[in-house]
């Protein structure tokens, strides 16, 4: 299998969904979630830090579950793109 590289517009939506997935952790640590959502905290750390811009399905909707940010809130800001959100 090839895996092509990502778009720009792939990579930045990563890094939005990072930072809504860090925000939503407050005061929570970055280990206590990542074992609640049954990911290593390595995983975690690239997810919020944008290294990891397109995660697995099952690990958005398991951090959505334990975070309590609902599934569509977080798909909403992957996919929104605050360039074309500014030039409305």
């Amino acid at each position: 299998m090839v895996r092509h590289p990502l778009a720009p517009e792939q990579i930045e939506a990563g890094r939005r969904l990072g930072a809504a997935l860090r925000s939503a952790r407050a005061g929570r640590s970055l280990v206590d979630v990542a074992l609640a959502a049954e990911i290593s905290p390595e995983t975690l750390r690239k997810i919020e830090t944008g290294r990891l811009p397109t995660p697995a399905f099952g690990t958005v909707v398991r951090l959505s579950e334990v975070l309590g940010v609902p599934l569509s809130e977080l798909a909403f800001v992957w996919r929104t793109d605050p360039a074309l959100s500014a030039a409305s």
